[in-house]
């Protein structure tokens, strides 16, 4: 049987009962934390280099010597396959002079990397291993040298790093938090399979793309929902958790069966943001991540991942083959949706230095906005994303 999430023995989010966190007041940000490059450069360094990012899926590297890469804001990471089946990652920048060790490839399969300036070579844990005319140079430079140790771990099919360092980092789970672990766990994405991976360049702040993902209001002008999903986005239920997010909008053609069961993984459009990059928009049948990389200040790598479920050895004759092909007029539909987005990304570019753009308000429906921000902002000035957690127990949104 094809694999169908459902809620099981997780939390209710939406419906009698539940207290979702959707009660905020409008909020006002300034325009210039898209566009001032010295904001840009303290969320380098105090959000982008100490959390939890997304380099790729472990079906890109299942064998060991396997590896792919990761680039955005200003560094390039190796992650590679072991022979114990983990993953090791490291700076993808040679000890020697600073090239790059990949060569520009995106992924391959290797057991040593040669940096393609001097030849110096480096092993799958990014360990210096060997230098051409090793005795020219200072053996006390040269003593226990590496290329700096990232931090990886696997979760839910994906490969993630956190440019803190393995010393320095929180465990990957402790990170993404009990409620979502357990909540967007339930889709199972380690058994689901990449389909489709696509890729825009834009000329817009990585938050704005964030944003964009970050709320439903949209849906209605620029995606032309219609009448009945408008009615049904109104009950949407919000639910912060630490520096995170939970959106869960009732499908309005589910709405009896959503009142009678309260299961959300099967009767809402279940979205969740994992700061500061990556957005998961889930509907039963298939999984899209919108990931923001940061090329700049005003410099977005967008990439949309599509996810389906894969055939499995109790499927009935046919089932599979049905489910696939409803799957696929459906990611049909939604690539134009995506198509819409990136449309009003581009409008935002055009109006980025504007004098006529210097606030932006949000209202009661975009709570996950200003939550980010307010996280956003707390780390800029020294704060931890993990302080969140403990501010947003209480249920309140930030102000």
């Amino acid at each position: 049987m094809v694999f169908r999430p459902s809620r099981g023995d997780a939390p209710a989010r939406i419906g009698p009962g539940v207290t979702p966190q959707h009660a905020a007041v409008t909020q006002e940000i300034s325009a210039d934390v898209y566009r001032d490059p010295l904001r840009y450069e303290l969320e380098v360094e105090r959000v982008l280099r100490v959390s939890w990012l997304i380099a790729g899926r472990s079906e890109e590297m299942p064998n060991e010597g396997d590896w792919i890469t990761y680039e955005g804001h200003g560094e390039t990471v190796v992650v590679s396959r072991l022979a114990d089946g983990g993953v090791a990652a490291f700076h993808n920048v040679c000890q020697h002079r600073g090239a790059r060790l990949t060569r520009g490839e995106p992924k391959g399969c290797d057991r040593r990397f040669t940096c393609p300036w001097h030849g110096w070579v480096y092993d799958q844990t990014g360990d210096l291993v060997g230098v051409p005319e090793r005795q020219d140079f200072d053996p006390a430079s040269l003593d226990g040298l590496r290329a700096p140790t990232v931090a990886a771990e696997e979760w839910g099919g994906w490969v993630w790093i956190n440019l803190a360092g393995p010393d320095a980092a929180p465990p990957l789970q402790e990170w993404i938090g009990r409620d979502i672990t357990v909540d967007l766990g339930r889709f199972a994405m380690q058994d689901m399979v990449l389909h489709e991976k696509l890729l825009w360049d834009l000329d817009v702040n990585y938050k704005m793309v964030i944003d964009g993902f970050n709320e439903v209001y949209h849906a209605f002008e620029l995606h032309h929902t219609g009448p009945a999903f408008a009615k049904s986005a109104r009950d949407t239920a919000f639910h912060l958790s630490g520096p995170h997010a939970m959106m869960f909008v009732p499908r309005p053609d589910k709405l009896d069966r959503l009142a009678e069961t309260g299961d959300h993984h099967a009767n809402t459009i279940c979205h969740y943001v994992i700061f500061p990059t990556s957005v998961f928009n889930n509907n039963p049948d298939q999984i899209q991540l919108f990931q923001a990389i940061p090329l700049g200040p005003e410099r977005t790598r967008f990439i949309t991942w599509e996810l389906i479920y894969g055939p499995r050895a109790d499927d009935e004759p046919g089932e599979y083959e049905k489910y696939l092909d409803a799957a696929m007029k459906h990611w049909d539909t939604l690539k134009g949706v995506v198509a819409e987005d990136v449309f009003v990304f581009n409008e935002l570019s055009a109006t980025r230095h504007s004098m006529a753009f210097q606030t932006q308000r949000f209202g009661r429906g975009e709570v996950k906005i200003a939550a980010y921000h307010h996280t956003m902002d707390h780390c800029v000035r020294g704060g931890s994303p993990m302080d969140r957690f403990t501010d947003h127990t209480s249920g309140e949104t930030p102000s």
